[in-house]
């Protein structure tokens, strides 16, 4: 990007709260319209960031709402064999590499942003869009550092925006029912919860004595690799930080914890109101390495009291045999056929499918990941209580619809930064406790971490890369 560009986009950051007054959506024509009853100007204009592997899942899926038009694509390796579905589907939208020239040359045409790019990305697009008022899509987990997801959050608050992380679990049944159950006093006194994911990830089986990054190999000639890189400090390009390895790291991903974590503790996180814990506690890290994620790790999570509900652990197990003990009766454990294609593009049946033990007061429910539901266990505890579960309401819209429908002010967007962030600051500190091997005690008012002064860095984390600031000033 030249200066002339550079220098229009710091006067479109001063003026971004005029543009925000001055974006405007039509309302809806048609009360309840279909897919394709809605016009074209009821449409929100959607610019997509982030647009194979699992963008391309986002893009499609929020298209499939009717909602919504695809003004422009934006990847890194835009024109890369992953990237010419999204292309080849929506030819007329413009096409960049850089998000930041996308919004130079057409910030007025777009009214939200999709953005399914590798973690550590999240943050600078995101906080763009927001200053500019537009409103936001985001992949789970919401930041890497635990400071970013602070910054999105009170951005989200003072830009005024519709934003939604995407944990599309979110807006389906599961939801619904956790609500439901705990308004209904069906849930209560939530004392611990065991939550488990022990398929094998793709930095399984790597030499845990590794000392040092990869060495770097030739830059594909359709990548971007410095707006890759983006705030994180220079890496060579390498295959291993490309088409989903970056998870594998530390300094890109959040690992199985960020990816999963928030599909499977989501609600509970919410509606049990359990907010910061007090106090991560690695009570198994097998294969440590300072790079990247562990090949086990058990994390227990301790939240204080809350108004009307006693403290609470959550105790998170990942690795292939690190699988958690299981209340007698739980019967057998369920794939959801639901859950979303990841890595290899199937599901491999685990020991223990992915999902969740709740242990409270007077009953305990297992649930699977995403939009499972829960069921009561054991089974004579379940028929105890057939005749008097109350009457789970129906989603009115998927997390896509969901969101695009927050962008026209006709509905709240469930998993919005208020939500998502905190949950996935709740993750950050679980990863600072996987990379330093080490119990943290955290002080939620102060934001801190009090008895480890490397892990209270890594709150912030590194600095951003030269020419890279600005984003953590808007």
């Amino acid at each position: 990007m030249d200066k002339s560009g550079k220098n229009q986009r710091r006067e479109f950051l001063k003026t971004s709260a005029l543009a925000l007054g001055a974006i405007t959506i039509l309302p809806r024509h048609i009360i309840g319209a279909t897919r394709t009853s809605v016009a074209p100007s009821d449409k929100v204009n959607l610019a997509c960031v982030g647009i194979g592997h699992r963008g391309a899942g986002v893009v499609n899926a929020l298209h499939a709402t009717g909602l919504a038009n695809i003004v422009a694509l934006c990847d890194v390796d835009m024109g890369a064999k992953h990237t010419t579905e999204i292309m080849n589907k929506f030819p007329n939208a413009r096409r960049f590499r850089d998000f930041r020239e996308m919004f130079d040359k057409m910030g007025k045409e777009i009214d939200a942003v999709s953005i399914a790019t590798p973690d550590f990305s999240h943050f600078p697009i995101t906080m763009l869009s927001m200053s500019l008022g537009k409103h936001v899509y985001v992949e789970k987990p919401l930041a890497r550092t635990f400071n970013e997801n602070e910054l999105m959050m009170l951005a989200a608050r003072k830009y005024k925006v519709a934003t939604q992380m995407g944990n599309q679990g979110h807006s389906e049944a599961n939801y619904f029912q956790f609500k439901t159950w705990v308004d209904a006093g069906i849930i209560k006194d939530v004392t611990a919860i065991t939550a488990h994911m022990n398929g094998k990830r793709r930095w399984h089986g790597w030499d845990t004595n590794m000392k040092g990054f990869p060495k770097g190999q030739p830059i594909p000639e359709t990548m971007d690799w410095d707006t890759w890189l983006g705030t994180a400090q220079h890496h060579d390009y390498h295959q291993d930080f490309h088409h989903g390895q970056w998870r594998c790291w530390y300094d890109f991903g959040m690992g199985a914890l960020g990816d999963w974590g928030a599909h499977i503790m989501d609600t509970a996180h919410e509606f049990l109101n359990l907010g910061l814990p007090y106090e991560v506690d690695p009570l198994k890290i097998e294969g440590h390495n300072s790079l990247f994620f562990p090949q086990a790790s058990t994390l227990a999570f301790r939240f204080p009291k809350r108004k009307g509900m006693p403290a609470c652990d959550i105790t998170w197990y990942d690795g292939v045999n690190n699988v958690p003990s299981v209340p007698e009766g739980y019967g057998v454990s369920e794939l959801d056929p639901n859950i979303p294609p990841v890595g290899n593009g199937k599901i491999q049946p685990a020991k223990l499918n992915p999902g969740k033990i709740i242990y409270g007061k007077d009953l305990m429910f297992k649930g699977g990941s995403h939009g499972s539901t829960l069921k009561i266990i054991p089974e004579e505890a379940a028929k105890d209580m057939a005749g008097k579960l109350p009457e789970v309401p129906q989603s009115t819209s998927n997390h896509f619809a969901n969101f695009l429908k927050g962008c026209k002010g006709e509905e709240k967007c469930r998993s919005n930064f208020d939500v998502a962030a905190p949950l996935s600051q709740v993750f950050n500190l679980g990863v600072i406790a996987q990379q330093m091997n080490a119990k943290i005690k955290f002080n939620a008012k102060r934001k801190e971490i009090t008895n480890h002064k490397l892990a209270n860095q890594l709150l912030v984390g590194a600095p951003p890369r030269k020419g890279w600031e600005e984003f953590y000033k808007l």
